[in-house]
């Protein structure tokens, strides 16, 4: 079943930027939130985490 996939997919022009875009994709946001998680306010992520047991 993989063979046929991987040869139908080798025949199709342009398909190899997929990957790239998709990787793309996942390191910018992976950055993204680890600058956001960094330069988040303690006071903010305080009051976050509390808020499940503000009921």
């Amino acid at each position: 079943m993989l063979k046929f996939v991987k040869s139908h997919m080798e025949t199709i022009a342009g398909i190899e930027i997929y990957p790239i875009i998709s990787l793309t994709i996942f390191f910018t946001f992976f950055v993204v939130l680890f600058w956001w998680v960094f330069t988040a306010k303690r006071e903010y992520i305080r009051n976050v985490s509390k808020l499940p047991l503000d009921n």
